[in-house]
């Protein structure tokens, strides 16, 4: 019984930053509530079925396995322009890919792409590429164009973002890593008050039912959606390298070249898992990595159990039915939160392992304004370009990050 309970607490801690991947690409591109849910339950469900491939066949450290915040900006974008079958295609390319990259061991030739400098500019625009996204989740802009729930939205919005806040600054112990949790229960409670949760969803789904396969169609491989999720991939392979390296330091496991090339590998695998049943891309979550470190207990019995659970929750459609009805105003207090947290990240990074002189300081600016303006070119505008291209020009971590390459290379 005390496994399944520290089970469950890993549950707890990845809850909230795995069910916001899905709400907020989703609610980005137009889904409709029955739709989120069935990109809900197959999240919990690739969720599970990869972290169980990382215990068993990957790095084999406890280690959890979350929707990444990393694939958000290219998903979004390939799903409004191309829809969810290419995003579909282009995880399950993507993900074989990054499994040929483990599998044939060339972790540390990427690594040299990818230069701090690099990462970090890649990472800072993953955040503050989806500040707009934010902004209308606050106002409740996607389920209101008109506006005519401004007022109590942005007071769930606030109540949520404080909530936040006050939880990862305050709180100890345990409660700690669970700062999504307590926003989001407090965002919907008040939500609930305010009038703006529909159950209808909830009602009509059934109680046990299986996770399709391809829900959004037969497989798109569009070569311009696999180019735009490769960035998002790249930044994944390299936090996920960081994550191991924690983890065997914290739980005072052995690792080597083999186990990150394996770990690699199974994360891939579970890409493409994920791709194939219509969920988001995977990878380690440093929030169970924070909970061993709390906790003290490194047990890989624990996080399959933890695992069996999310595949336990996928199988239960009125739950992933419930996490689809969170409204819009909660998510945007949360990403108020979070998107700017991961915007610093990537600048700390910068700011910890980078030299700020003429050179990296000049790659850094050009490369920021490139990926935050890009985006905003009118479709109209990039209407004139090949296909491929307009794409990528709508990922701003896309443009931001081949910009960086290209100028981190060509400017030694």
């Amino acid at each position: 019984m005390k496994r399944i309970v520290l089970g469950f607490q890993h549950v707890l801690a990845m809850f909230g930053a795995t069910v916001t991947v899905p709400l907020v690409v989703g609610s980005a591109i137009g889904l409709s509530l029955s739709e989120i849910a069935v990109m809900m339950q197959a999240v919990l469900f690739a969720m599970g079925i990869a972290t169980l491939l990382q215990t068993f066949i990957g790095s084999k450290f406890p280690i959890v396995q979350g929707s990444s915040f990393a694939f958000i900006p290219g998903l979004i974008a390939i799903g409004s322009g191309l829809g969810l079958a290419a995003a579909e295609g282009a995880l399950i390319v993507g993900g074989i890919i990054e499994g040929l990259t483990g599998a044939l061991g060339l972790i540390g030739r990427l690594k040299k792409l990818f230069s701090p400098l690099v990462t970090g500019i890649t990472i800072m625009l993953v955040g503050f590429s989806l500040a707009n996204v934010a902004v209308m989740y606050t106002f409740n802009y996607y389920a209101d164009a008109a506006g005519t729930t401004i007022l109590p939205s942005s007071i769930i919005a606030i109540v949520t973002f404080i909530t936040t806040i006050l939880v990862a600054l305050k709180a100890k112990g345990t409660y700690k890593t669970m700062p999504v949790i307590a926003g989001v229960i407090v965002g919907y409670i008040l939500s609930m008050a305010f009038g703006l949760v529909d159950f209808s969803l909830v009602k009509s789904m059934p109680i046990v039912s299986l996770p399709k396969l391809f829900p959004w169609g037969t497989p798109v491989f569009d070569v311009s959606a696999i180019i735009i999720l490769l960035f998002a991939f790249m930044v994944s392979i390299i936090e996920s390298v960081g994550d191991y390296h924690a983890i065997s330091t914290i739980a005072d496991l052995p690792i080597d070249n083999k186990k990150i090339n394996r770990g690699i590998g199974s994360e891939g695998l579970s890409c493409s898992i994920a791709g194939i049943f219509g969920a988001c891309g995977t990878t380690s979550y440093s929030e169970n990595i924070g909970l061993v470190a709390l906790t003290r207990v490194s047990s890989v019995q624990v996080v399959q159990i933890g695992a069996g659970i999310l595949i336990l929750f996928s199988l239960i459609p009125k739950f992933s039915g419930l996490l689809a009805s969170i409204p819009a105003p909660v998510l945007g207090g949360l990403t108020t939160a979070l998107y700017g947290m991961i915007g610093v990240t990537g600048l700390k990074l910068i700011k910890d392992r980078v030299e700020l002189n003429d050179r990296n300081t000049l790659i850094l600016a050009s490369s920021l304004v490139l990926g935050l303006g890009a985006p905003q070119l009118p479709a109209e505008f990039l209407a004139n370009f090949p296909q491929i291209i307009a794409s990528i020009l709508e990922s701003g971590m896309a443009v931001g990050a081949i910009s960086a390459i290209l100028m981190d290379q060509l400017l030694k």
